[in-house]
């Protein structure tokens, strides 16, 4: 006698689909809808509108004299920003934590000012500050430095609306670290640079990692602040950002978003580099 086993009836693709679809909760829906609206929609239309130019034309703009100069002044100029953030950043951060002094209210909400001040204020402040006339552009004019206006310009722009990034990505870490293991390495004959070097800056250096590639991120995406305090002269302070507004205003819009398209690409990997960097550090930490 034959005997039959039951055979599984495979499903379609569509018939997951709509099953996947079913079980979306309304919060999920609300929150696929806004991301689909507010990010997913206008990097879609960027990539199509650069989908345009052919594979040559599209290499051509990219990889321009000009475009190559604005990708050295931007992606330069923000690392050495993030990099002079991370030690001072890191400083003010343990001060602010370690020491107690008159008005540290106001000095630590100080530290958010460049997130709540309009960029192209900050530009203004810092172009007026630093120019030759200015109080402290006036104490380098002498010396042959000039600093508003340029590439020097850019990079004070990005220190300031970088800092609070390192800032407050170190201060919660200094807060949780337990004084107790410093008094412990003072009282075994270790140094305060060694108590430092050994103790404290193994667990935070992960968050000031961090801290470095956020500031690292804001800065090379900032336009308002560097549109004013540079002279956005090609070949010497002119950075990317300007450079795709640029192309706007000459309805260049096919090199506009090929030079976004390009950007965004590396802002993704360094968002992937952000990430792979707080994975580090919860694993670290844990």
């Amino acid at each position: 006698m034959a005997v039959s086993f039951p055979t599984s009836n495979p499903q379609s693709p569509i018939q997951h689909i709509k099953r996947a679809i079913g079980k979306i909760t309304l919060p999920w829906g609300i929150t696929l809808g806004y991301l689909s609206l507010m990010l997913l929609v206008p990097v879609a239309a960027m990539l199509l509108k650069a989908s345009t130019a052919n594979p040559a034309e599209f290499w051509k703009i990219a990889t321009s004299p000009i475009a190559l100069s604005a990708y050295d002044v931007t992606f330069f100029t923000a690392l050495i920003s993030a990099l002079i953030n991370g030690v001072f950043g890191t400083l003010i951060a343990w001060v602010l934590v370690r020491y107690d002094f008159p008005l540290k209210r106001i000095v630590d909400a100080v530290v958010d000012l460049p997130f709540a001040l309009p960029t192209s204020v900050a530009g203004l402040t810092l172009a007026t500050v630093y120019s030759d006339n200015g109080w402290i552009g006036s104490l380098f004019a002498p010396l042959g430095i000039k600093i508003s206006f340029t590439r020097l310009g850019v990079g004070i722009a990005m220190i300031f609306i970088s800092l609070p990034f390192i800032v407050r990505t170190v201060q919660p870490v200094l807060n949780e670290m337990e004084k107790e293991i410093e008094e412990a390495a003072w009282c075994l004959g270790a140094s305060q640079f060694e108590t430092f070097w050994r103790v404290v800056l193994p667990p935070l250096f992960p968050s000031i990692l961090t801290g470095v590639a956020l500031g690292f991120s804001r800065a090379v995406g900032e336009y308002g602040s560097t549109v004013i305090v540079a002279s956005n002269i090609p070949f010497k302070d002119l950075i990317a950002p300007v450079l795709i507004f640029q192309r706007l205003e000459q309805y260049d819009y096919a090199g506009a978003t090929v030079i976004g398209t390009v950007m965004l690409g590396i802002s993704l990997a360094m968002l992937f580099a952000i990430n792979l960097l707080q994975a580090w550090r919860r694993r670290y930490d844990g």
